[in-house]
């Protein structure tokens, strides 16, 4: 039977929520790649709108970008309490030097930049603080949640959409998941024995897109929060110096990771 690590939040949010024992905000954020000028603006958008209680990192903080130990920097310093910090492929790739899975050059190229590029400290956060797993399980007020940077198909490099096929999901009731730098909420119905459910079992897919390299069109950086009582996700975008950010490329990587940056794409 699978495990679930229960994360309590009863001490966190004694002050801001003295009245409402089961609403917990959960922030989630994914694919920061490096993009230092995208991550400030998502976390003084965050501290601007929301009371947030605890976190979840879905992976790949660095690389593409030219500040990944800014990054990680940034991250260690937030606020919140972290329900999940998983490995991203790109984590993943870089401290096992396997670079094989990426589908160009480019790509492989920026990774060994990546590699070579950080500080003595991201390494130590990458290896020892960032959870070097697939998958991460847990429990939030009784529910059950599966964080992984892809899909349980593939870990890593295989992503979550609307038409994934939810029967390997059933025993979840929330599934958070990065990697295609495409943001999505939806629900999905399996079959089960429950008749004051009318015998349907409900699971929610939430991506919160890419803070630092989003693939939706919109160049804008990109995170979820999720309200864990109403169910209610705010797919959130804010705008950032993509200019500012741009110019710290000097031909490190492919003109294309800086080029993209501003299309969204």
């Amino acid at each position: 039977m699978t495990s679930f690590t229960t994360v309590s939040l009863a001490d966190s949010r004694k002050a801001r929520m003295p009245d409402r024992r089961d609403k917990v905000k959960l922030l989630i954020m994914a694919d920061i790649h490096g993009n230092q000028e995208a991550l400030r603006a998502v976390l003084a958008d965050v501290a601007s709108r929301w009371e947030i209680d605890t976190c979840a990192l879905l992976g790949d903080l660095i690389d593409y970008g030219m500040h990944s130990n800014e990054v990680i920097s940034m991250i260690k310093q937030l606020p919140y309490p972290l329900v999940c910090n998983l490995w991203g492929n790109h984590e993943a790739a870089i401290v096992n030097e396997e670079y094989d899975r990426f589908s160009s050059d480019r790509g492989r190229v920026s990774a060994e930049f990546t590699r070579g590029a950080l500080s003595e400290d991201s390494w130590e956060y990458v290896r020892q603080e960032m959870f070097g797993v697939e998958k991460s399980r847990f429990e939030i007020e009784g529910r059950r949640y599966l964080a992984v940077h892809g899909s349980l198909e593939d870990s890593y490099w295989k992503s979550i959409s609307p038409e994934t096929d939810p029967t390997d999901y059933g025993e979840y009731d929330l599934v958070l998941s990065g990697h295609s730098h495409l943001p999505h909420f939806f629900e999905k119905y399996l079959p089960a024995d429950n008749p004051r459910m009318r015998n349907r079992k409900k699971i929610i897919f939430i991506n919160p897109g890419s803070v630092g390299q989003p693939r939706n069109q919109k160049s804008m950086a990109q995170y979820a929060v999720l309200d864990t009582d109403t169910e209610e996700a705010c797919l959130c975008k804010v705008s950032y110096d993509i200019e500012l950010e741009q110019s710290a490329y000097h031909g490190q990587v492919d003109d294309f990771y800086r080029e993209r940056l501003g299309l969204g794409i």
